[in-house]
C-alpha cells in the first residue's frame, strides 16, 4: 500500500523541487491540487486530511492554517516554513543533528524542516557545543552567501528578468542588515548557543549553492583547542553519516578558492576547517545547495525516515 503525500504549496520553488524528487517513485501516491485551487480552503482541507504525510511549502501563517485544517485526522506533517522550527512538540528535521535525531524524526507526527542558512550554521555549531569546546555564550559571527533561488519565485524573477521595474542589478548583495534574520531563533536553539549571533547573509548572482562561514578565535574556546581538535570533533560527530561529511584537514592548505556552487544539485553538506596551524584562528565553512540539504533535499530525507524507508 503506497503512502499518500500532499505537497501544499507544490508550485513554489521548494515544492517544485520536492515534487521533482518524488515524481518517479512508485512507493508513493502524490496528491496534487491544481494551481488555480491553491487558495480554496475547502479543497486544501480535503487533501490535507486525506494525506498520510503533508509537506508544507507555504508562508508561516498558511502553514499554521494547514495544520489546523487537518486537526484530528491523523495527518503527519513536514513543515518547510519557519513557523514551527522552535515550537514545542515539533521535531527539528536535521537527521544528523545529534544522536537519536533520525529516530525522533522517524517517529514524529510533526517535523519542522530546516532553514538553509540555519542548517549550515547548526551543522558547525552543534558538534562543538555538544563536545564542550564552544562556550554557549561565545560571541558567534556567521557570514553566508546563498544562490538567489533561496528568495523564491519573486527573487528569481528579479534576478533573471532585467525588464522588471523591480529587477535586481547587483551581482552580490548583503541583506537583513538590521541583524534580525528569521533563521536566528533556530540557529540559537539547535546550535545550543545562548548569545544571539551577528549574522550577515548575502545573495549572489547564481541560482543554487551556499557557503556559510563560522570564524572562531581558538583562545576564546574551552581548552584552547588546535585545528586538529576542532576537525576531530566535527568528524566524530558525523561519523558514518551519508549526507554530512567533513573535508580532509589538509585541504586548508591546498584549496585556492571555495566555490559557492560546489554542492549544487546534491542533497549533501560538506564542512571545511580552514586556517593556519598555530595561527590561533579557524574558519569553519559549510557548503551546500540551498535547495538541496537546505530545503527540498532535507524534506525528502525526513519523509523517507517518517515512512521507514
Amino acid at each position: 500500500m503506497t503512502a499518500k503525500i500532499f505537497i501544499d504549496g507544490e508550485h513554489g520553488t521548494t515544492g517544485l523541487q520536492i515534487r521533482e524528487r518524488l515524481a518517479k517513485r512508485d512507493d508513493l501516491t502524490l496528491l496534487s491540487l491544481p494551481m488555480n485551487d491553491r487558495r480554496d480552503a475547502a479543497k486544501r482541507a480535503r487533501f490535507l486530511q486525506e494525506a498520510d504525510i503533508a509537506i508544507l511549502c507555504l508562508p508561516d501563517d498558511a502553514a499554521r492554517e494547514a495544520v489546523s485544517l487537518a486537526a484530528g485526522e491523523g495527518t503527519r506533517f513536514i513543515d518547510a516554513s519557519t513557523a514551527h522550527r522552535t515550537a514545542d512538540n515539533w521535531v527539528y528535521g536535521f537527521a544528523e543533528l545529534t544522536s537519536g535525531q533520525a529516530e525522533r524524526i522517524a517517529a514524529a507526527d510533526r517535523v519542522a524542516n530546516v532553514g538553509c542558512y540555519a542548517i549550515g550554521s547548526v551543522a558547525m555549531l552543534r558538534p562543538l557545543t555538544e563536545a564542550g569546546i564552544l562556550p554557549r555564550d561565545y560571541p558567534v559571527t556567521i557570514n553566508a552567501v546563498s544562490g538567489y533561488s533561496g528568495g523564491g519565485k519573486q527573487m528569481i524573477a528579479q534576478m533573471e528578468d532585467t525588464s522588471r521595474d523591480d529587477a535586481i542589478a547587483a551581482n552580490h548583495f548583503a541583506y537583513a542588515l538590521t541583524l534580525a534574520h528569521k533563521h536566528l531563533p533556530e540557529i540559537m536553539m539547535h546550535g545550543e548557543i545562548a548569545r544571539k549571533p551577528v549574522f550577515t547573509p548575502a545573495v549572489g548572482r547564481f541560482a543554487q549553492g551556499m557557503l556559510v562561514n563560522l570564524p572562531l578565535h581558538l583562545d576564546l574556546l574551552d581548552s584552547n583547542p588546535d585545528m586538529a581538535t576542532i576537525h576531530t570533533a566535527l568528524s566524530d560527530h558525523y561519523a558514518g553519516q551519508m549526507h554530512v561529511a567533513i573535508a580532509p584537514l589538509g585541504e586548508a592548505n591546498t584549496l585556492p578558492r571555495l566555490d559557492a556552487e560546489a554542492m549544487r544539485d546534491t542533497d549533501d553538506l560538506l564542512i571545511h576547517v580552514f586556517g593556519t596551524e598555530g595561527g590561533g584562528q579557524v574558519n569553519l565553512v559549510a557548503a551546500l545547495d540551498n535547495l538541496g540539504k537546505g530545503a527540498s533535499g532535507s524534506a525528502v530525507q525526513n519523509l523517507d525516515l517518517m515512512l521507514g524507508r
